[in-house]
């Protein structure tokens, strides 16, 4: 349970977003979108591979 306390006097739509914030780090909107729609192992794998060469370029192109 996400627990945002109030300071005397402070403003609500400062509340809100703290609020906000707390609930987007915990990633429940984004697992519930991932668990809408069902993707098989393979593909999931090809992602990470894809993801993960792309990490990699980026890395280097720092360098």
């Amino acid at each position: 349970m996400i627990v945002v306390p109030l300071k005397e006097g402070e403003n609500i739509e400062r509340a809100l977003k703290k609020f906000k914030r707390k609930f987007e780090k915990t990633g429940v909107v984004k697992e519930l979108r991932r668990r809408q729609a069902f993707t098989k192992p393979s593909i999931e794998k090809r992602k990470e591979r894809i993801h993960a060469v792309y990490v990699q370029k980026m890395q280097l192109a720092e360098e």
